[in-house]
C-alpha cells in the first residue's frame, strides 16, 4: 500500500481574517482524502503565539466561527494540544504544509519564510511573491512595469480607500465627499499605517483563478454581483446571500480570453506558485483593470476558487490534490 502523505494544515493566525482562515482550513481538512493523506490540523492563536494541534472532529464541530470576528475570543476546540511551531513541523516528519492562512502574517511571506527554515514544502507562493501580492503599492509598481493597468491614485470624489496590506477588502470603503473621506481614512488606518486612495471605477467585477507552477491553467472567469454593498466587500464575501457569483461570467469569449491572459501574466510577473486568484474591474464594461492578486485565495464553501474549479470539472478534493502536488514539485 502506498504510504500516506502527512499534511499539516495551518490556519488562524494574527490577522483580521483569522476566522475566515479557520473556515478555509476546516474545509481543507474536511475534503482531504483520508486514503491519501494523514492530516494534522493546526490552529494559530489570534496573537500568533500559540499553535494548537487538533483533529478533524474538533474542527467540524465548530459553529458560528465568524461570530468571534473583531473580538479577542478564540475558538473552543474539544481536543487540542499545544505544539512548538517550527520544531513540531520537523519532529512530526511532515511531508507538506498546507497554508490556509489569509491576510498579514499568513499570506504576506512571514509564515512562508519561517517554513523555508524547516525545509518542508508548503502550498502556494514563496516569500517574495507573497510579500508583493500583499503589499498593494508594490504590486501596482510591478504591474506598471509590465504594462498592466491598475486603478490610478485619485484626489477626486468618489474615490476608493483601502489599507495597503490587507486582504478580503478589510478596511476598504468608498468616499463620495470630504466627510466620508475622513471616515474612510480612519477605518483604513486601523489596519495599517499606509493607506491608498484610488479612483472609484464603475463596471463589472470579475475574478480569474490560476493553477500551476510552470504549465499554467486559467480557470473560468467569474462575474461578481454584490448584493449587500456597493462593491465586493468583506460582508459580501463571507455572508450567505452577500453576493451572486455567475460562472462563466456574462462577457464575450474575446473578453474572457483577454482576462484569462492578463491573469496568467500577473501570476507570472510576481512568480506566484501553486494557485492564485486575480481580481478585476471591467471599466465601463469594456476594459479589464487589475485590482489585486490573492496568493492564498479563500477556500471556504462560499469562496470563488472552488467555484471556478467546479465549473472547470475539478472537484474540491481534486483541487486540493493538485495544490499539494504543485507544492511537492
Amino acid at each position: 500500500m502506498k504510504k500516506k502523505l502527512k499534511v499539516l494544515v495551518l490556519m488562524g493566525g494574527k490577522s483580521p481574517e483569522h476566522e475566515v482562515s479557520i473556515i478555509s482550513g476546516t474545509e481543507v481538512v474536511k475534503n482531504l482524502d483520508p486514503r491519501k493523506y494523514e492530516v494534522l490540523p493546526v490552529v494559530v492563536s489570534k496573537d500568533g503565539s500559540v499553535w494548537k494541534l487538533t483533529d478533524k472532529k474538533s474542527l467540524l464541530g465548530l459553529s458560528n466561527t465568524l461570530d468571534l470576528r473583531g473580538t479577542s475570543k478564540e475558538i473552543t476546540l474539544s481536543d487540542s494540544k499545544r505544539i512548538h511551531a517550527v520544531d513540531s513541523i520537523s519532529e512530526q516528519k511532515v511531508d507538506v504544509v498546507f497554508i490556509a492562512m489569509h491576510g498579514p502574517f499568513g499570506e504576506d511571506g512571514t509564515v512562508q519564510g519561517m517554513l523555508d527554515l524547516t525545509g518542508v514544502p508548503y502550498t502556494g507562493a514563496g516569500v517574495l511573491a507573497s510579500a508583493i501580492g500583499m503589499d498593494k503599492e508594490m504590486f501596482k509598481k510591478v504591474m506598471d512595469a509590465i504594462g498592466i493597468r491598475t486603478p490610478k491614485s485619485s484626489n477626486k470624489f468618489p474615490c476608493f480607500i483601502k489599507p495597503n496590506s490587507q486582504g478580503s477588502s478589510v478596511g476598504a470603503s468608498i468616499a463620495r465627499n470630504a466627510k466620508e473621506l475622513d471616515k474612510s481614512l480612519s477605518l483604513a488606518s486601523k489596519f495599517g499605517k499606509k493607506v491608498l486612495i484610488e479612483e472609484y471605477l464603475k463596471g463589472i467585477e470579475l475574478t480569474c483563478s490560476v493553477l500551476g507552477n510552470e504549465n499554467l491553467i486559467a480557470l473560468p472567469v467569474i462575474e461578481i454581483v454584490p448584493l449587500k454593498g456597493d462593491f465586493f466587500d468583506y460582508e459580501s464575501k463571507y455572508t450567505e446571500s452577500g453576493s451572486q457569483e455567475i460562472v462563466p461570467a456574462r462577457i464575450s469569449k474575446t473578453l474572457t480570453k483577454k482576462v484569462q491572459e492578463i491573469a496568467i501574466k500577473v501570476y507570472k510577473a510576481i512568480n506566484c506558485q501553486g494557485f492564485g486568484r486575480i481580481d478585476f474591474i471591467l471599466k465601463d464594461n469594456k476594459t479589464p483593470i487589475v485590482l489585486e492578486i490573492n496568493t492564498i485565495p479563500g477556500l471556504t464553501p462560499m469562496s470563488l476558487l472552488p467555484k471556478a474549479a467546479k465549473a472547470a470539472g475539478i472537484s474540491y478534493s481534486e483541487l486540493l490534490d493538485r495544490i499539494i502536488k504543485y507544492a511537492k514539485e
